[in-house]
């Protein structure tokens, strides 16, 4: 017994996937109600009325058939005595027959001598409608297909009831998508790190927009969406993202579907067949031969079956619905092989709005949105919002901007190490439009942002100088490129992913430092790249953290102008340094982590060089130190973290030499050519094997800041002229010369009544240290 629930839930079934049945699938349901209605009929009518009426004895057989009226036969007797033929005479046991002889004959000649298909022929229609019935409805019940169309049902009735659908069909149809600039002469619009290939970073750059009209835009959708309808929005978002993975892998919607219409077609050809064949045989008479002489005195009876013109009617109307049924399921077929259903494109629908970032679909995915456009395609264009970035973006915008407000904004500001107001914004989904109301901002530094837009409106930040894109992905606008390209001075970019420098950097005429941290792709052999660096003239600056064979060509090549290096190759060998000659203008050289075990003979070269930094290299002796001594400008050297044993002699011939890093390597002795260098006025030896320090320390009268922590432990003290030089190398191991302190802990290995002797007045504090 079926319960009204269950036909309800069947009801309630239909109507959800009504979006999903084009207009066959329509006319296929109807025509199955008019065949089950045929059925019902045509079983009604068998079971209500009498199956075979006017069962009459034949008397006189004559040629295999009755033969009526007797007094013919009669008359031709001595005809038919020459015949073959034999006439056969009843018994005449009795003429008149007993009601119940006839109902025994009736059923006898009904169940032996009717045709099946008379017999049958209602339970036939019902059996073929639910053939019917349940190949056009299996893909709708089956559980690899029924669970995608839920969850596809489900969503897409998300979509068509979430206002940002609507909003966002409201601001995008009348807007036209705006043509790309050509990438030579043009200021391209590509991200910033976060992309791996060129690729992949046009498809995430952006065209600009009107002026105003993507602010308006924006206002507007902000007064229309709250807060909870803004996260409904994107939770249908991040549903629409899993559905779309789940059912692009697999097409078994189409396979289905495609099967059950050729089973439609399969048994259409075959109920035509064999019902045309079949019909002529329900008549009205039937001739029945049954041997029940016995019981009736007859052999022969002539029948009428009362049924057989309303069933001719009824099976003749059945085969015209039978036919209009194969047509159609004929069409729906060549619809399925005429096109390839597996690809869905949103080309159309990408032209007329600005949403020009809609990607195609395939497999089931692309079969069901098929499916809704024969239905009515305003479902795909709503459902085709939440596949765009752009609309995603664009509602991630409006949640941000909600969440972040300008007080808030105001409250992450901080003044940095360089006395600059500075604004870190970390692991947001974008980049508040609140932030272009604080004018004061002079660093703006993005981290863990993936998808940061730079609009027109960072001009409102006039006092911006310097950008901070960590692991972040920029993308910038046209008129905030204009403003970029004038005012900003400072770039930092920090990526773990290997990609290219985005474009839009090479159009930052005025930049002065640039500083690379990450897999950065350094292509000489790209026309593009070679242009992008020329174009950065007032590029003084640029620091490199990566893992290089050799110094980029496309700094040494196309750089001359660059006054300060610095390359941190992360403990990876630099093999390849000869192009280092090629930077005549460098002042300052870093060379970190670069694994080299002696000086690059390169350097020696660039005469303009003020400061050298060899820092965490593999350097066990500088010997070619002696050559510094042709670099007049060289006033700062840098041989920390390193394992030199020694220093040599050689490097009394610095006289220029004023600062000098020699801490955490392996030196025990110091040479005394060392305090040649009179103009050295910050010493570091910390971090060494150092056991005593010679007098001679005393002649480095400009000497500020001397170091010697970490060595082996002893004291001296160190009269010069008018002043005590003093140090300790104990557990505090500072030492600093008294003229320039203003705190002193002084040993009392210096005499006390010496101690305050070439002290300026009241410019030292001393304490007493007892040793």
């Amino acid at each position: 017994m079926i319960t009204l629930t269950e036909l309800r839930y069947l009801a309630d079934a239909q109507s959800s996937y009504h979006i999903l049945k084009p207009w066959w699938d329509v006319f296929w349901y109807y025509l199955t109600m008019i065949m089950l209605l045929v059925a019902v009929l045509a079983g009604a009518l068998q079971l209500t009325q009498t199956r075979v009426l006017c069962c009459l004895p034949c008397k006189v057989e004559f040629d295999s058939h009755c033969a009526v009226p007797w007094d013919l036969v009669k008359t031709n007797l001595n005809v038919s005595s020459s015949s073959a033929t034999q006439i056969i005479l009843p018994l005449r046991i009795q003429n008149d027959l007993h009601r119940q002889q006839y109902s025994y004959i009736d059923a006898v000649c009904y169940e032996r001598q009717l045709h099946w298909f008379a017999k049958f022929f209602p339970y036939l229609v019902l059996l073929h409608t639910f053939i019917f019935a349940a190949c056009s409805n299996f893909w709708l019940y089956y559980p690899s297909t029924s669970s995608r169309l839920e969850h596809f049902v489900a969503i897409l009735h998300k979509c068509f009831d979430s206002p940002w659908t609507t909003r966002a069909l409201s601001e995008t149809v009348a807007e036209q998508s705006v043509k790309s600039l050509p990438l030579s002469k043009s200021k391209i619009l590509l991200s910033s790190p976060g992309s791996s290939t060129d690729t992949e970073a046009s498809r995430q750059s952006l065209p600009y927009a009107q002026p105003g009209l993507e602010t308006t835009g924006r206002e507007n959708s902000s007064s229309v969406l709250d807060k909870k309808e803004g996260e409904q929005a994107k939770a249908i978002f991040e549903k629409v993202k899993r559905f779309r993975v789940h059912v692009e892998e697999k097409d078994v919607i189409y396979r289905v579907y495609m099967k059950q219409i050729i089973i439609k077609v399969i048994v259409f050809i075959i109920i035509m067949i064999y019902v045309s064949y079949y019909l002529t045989f329900i008549t009205l008479e039937i001739d029945c031969v049954i041997d029940v002489q016995a019981f009736t005195g007859y052999k022969r009876y002539q029948c009428v079956y009362t049924l057989a013109e309303i069933f001719k009617v009824l099976a003749s109307f059945y085969v015209v619905l039978v036919t209009f049924y194969g047509l159609t399921c004929t069409y729906s077929l060549w619809w399925m092989l005429r096109s390839s259903l597996k690809q869905y494109s949103f080309e159309k629908l990408r032209e007329k709005s600005n949403y020009s970032d809609i990607p195609d679909v395939k497999n089931d995915f692309a079969f069901i949105l098929h499916l809704a456009d024969q239905y009515d395609p305003l479902y795909s264009q709503r459902f085709s919002i939440f596949l765009s970035d752009l609309s995603e973006n664009r509602l991630k915008q409006i949640n941000l901007n909600n969440q972040w407000s300008v007080e808030k904004l105001k409250s992450k500001l901080i003044r940095n190490s360089q006395d600059k107001m500075e604004l870190h914004l970390f692991m947001l989904t974008g980049l508040p439009d609140n932030v272009f109301e604080l004018t004061e901002i002079e660093v703006l530094s993005l981290e863990l942002i993936p998808e940061a837009k730079l609009p027109s409106t960072v001009t409102q930040l006039v006092n911006l100088k310097e950008m901070n894109i960590y692991h972040s992905s920029l993308t910038v606008d046209y008129p905030a490129l204009n403003f970029l390209e004038e005012n900003l001075k400072t770039l930092r970019l920090k990526s773990s992913e290997i990609g290219r420098i985005p474009l839009w950097v090479f159009h930052l005429k005025n930049l002065k430092e640039l500083c690379l941290t990450g897999c950065f792709v350094l292509d000489y052999h790209n026309s593009i790249y070679n242009e992008g660096f020329q174009d950065l003239k007032n590029l003084r600056t640029i620091y490199l953290k990566n893992s290089l064979s050799r110094i980029p060509q496309v700094v040494t090549d196309l750089l001359p102008s660059l006054q300060n290096l610095s390359i941190n190759n992360e403990g990876n060998k630099l093999v390849v340094l000869n192009n280092l000659k090629k930077l005549v203008n460098l002042r300052t050289l870093e060379l970190i982590s670069c694994d080299l075990e002696r000086i690059p003979h390169s350097i020696f070269t660039l005469n303009n060089l003020s400061e050298i930094d060899l820092k965490e290299n593999n350097l066990r002796t500088v010997e070619e130190i002696m050559s510094f001594q042709h670099l007049k400008n060289l006033s700062c050297l840098k041989l920390w973290h390193n394992a030199i044993s020694y220093v040599p002699v050689q490097i009394g011939a610095l006289s220029n030499l004023e600062q000098l890093y020699l801490n955490y390597n392996n030196i025990k002795n110091v040479p005394l050519q060392l305090f040649l260098c009179k103009k050295l006025h910050y010493l570091d030896l910390s971090y060494n094997k150092l056991t005593s320090i010679p007098e001679e320390i005393s002649y480095l009268t400009n000497l500020q800041y001397f170091a010697l922590t970490k060595n082996h432990p002893f004291q001296r003290a160190v009269q010069n002229d008018k002043f005590w030089w003093c140090w300790t190398n104990g557990s505090n191991g500072q030492v600093m010369n008294a003229r320039q302190t203003t705190l002193l802990t002084v040993p009392s290995l210096i005499p006390r009544e010496q101690q305050l002797e070439g002290l300026p007045n009241a410019a030292v504090t001393i304490t007493w240290e007892e040793t």
